[in-house]
């Protein structure tokens, strides 16, 4: 079974199922949004609108968790006939929470993927001829620490909340992230925050907000102009708000 003593199974609003961990005392997912409609409005759909024309499309997805953002990301690919080929890198502390995936219950969209995940369960490696998926289990900030300068089209920024993981949140994570981003990547995050947003800018990113009927706004980054987002004007909230800083790893 996958409920245990860390997580429990929950059903959100748009009928697919999410979890809740007692360790962090959070859901996976928005269960107002819809653990299913959060992946796909807030993360991959913004996503694929800037990159499904590339040849190779190269994702970061902190954290992997469920597995919703990379499952979501690949289901759209497939829905939508596109030819670039997925490269998927992601962290995951909880080792026990990926062995657990194959007893999860998926929304009827993943039934085709099933093999991803128990490939991922159990190996943590999947590849076909247009897809390759790596889990790495462990800390996020120091496997980010692997990669060369400029080597993601993509960041899903999903970690748990600033309140219960801070250390995925802060101007030193973002800028570590700044660095393996290539010039035009986007990153993409539930968090609408002004601490996290102070952090992204700080770090080198724009800021833009990712709004629209059906779901809460979210946020969207990138080292360049997107046009097709409204962009938020930072510096200008940080004047009006000047007790607002970003998270620093020193003060945690």
């Amino acid at each position: 079974m996958f409920n245990d003593d860390l997580h429990l199974m929950v059903e959100s609003s748009d009928g697919s199922f999410t979890a809740y961990s007692n360790e962090y005392k959070e859901h996976y997912h928005s269960t107002k949004d819809g653990a299913l409609y959060e992946s796909l409005i807030k993360h991959v759909i913004p996503a694929f609108k800037l990159k499904e024309g590339l040849k190779e499309i190269v994702i970061l997805d902190i954290c992997f968790g469920l597995g919703f953002n990379t499952l979501c990301a690949i289901w759209h690919h497939r829905q939508n006939k596109l030819t670039s080929k997925l490269r998927i890198y992601s962290p995951e502390l909880d080792s026990s929470l990926v062995k657990s995936l194959v007893n999860f219950t998926y929304p009827q969209e993943f039934e085709q993927l099933k093999n991803i995940v128990k490939e991922l369960s159990q190996n943590g490696v999947y590849e076909d001829e247009n897809i390759y998926i790596e889990l790495f289990l462990g800390d996020a900030r120091e496997y980010i620490k692997r990669f060369n300068a400029q080597t993601f089209d993509v960041v899903f920024q999903d970690a748990f909340s600033p309140a219960t993981n801070p250390m995925l949140w802060t101007k030193e994570y973002f800028m570590d992230i700044k660095n393996i981003i290539k010039d035009d990547g986007i990153l993409s995050t539930y968090s609408i925050a002004l601490p996290i947003r102070v952090a992204l800018f700080e770090s080198g990113f724009k800021v833009f907000l990712n709004s629209g009927e059906g779901f809460r706004d979210a946020t969207v980054a990138s080292p360049s102009h997107i046009d097709i987002f409204d962009a938020v004007d930072v510096e200008h909230k940080m004047k009006c708000n000047p007790q607002v800083t970003s998270l620093r790893d020193c003060a945690l």
